[in-house]
């Protein structure tokens, strides 16, 4: 048996799946860091807002104020 006869490639089919994957995957792990990334900054705001307490912004949750906002009515 001659071996050229029973060599088998991938081709060119093969080649264009596994660069399409690669430009996915690609794609992907930059979308995930920029999530990671955005997500550990406002972690770091948010310790640093709670390290620097309530400013006049926030307001204590037992005010009379504290309860649902309603809206107006609309009839």
């Amino acid at each position: 048996m001659d071996p050229e006869s029973v060599a088998v490639t991938a081709g060119l089919g093969g080649f264009l799946s596994f660069f399409l994957l690669a430009v996915a995957l690609y794609f992907l792990m930059r979308n995930m860091n920029a999530r990671m990334r955005r997500m550990a900054y406002r972690e770091e705001l948010e310790a640093k807002a709670a390290e620097a307490g309530p400013g006049p912004d926030r307001t204590d949750s037992s005010g009379p104020d504290s309860g649902p906002v309603k809206g107006p009515d609309v009839v």
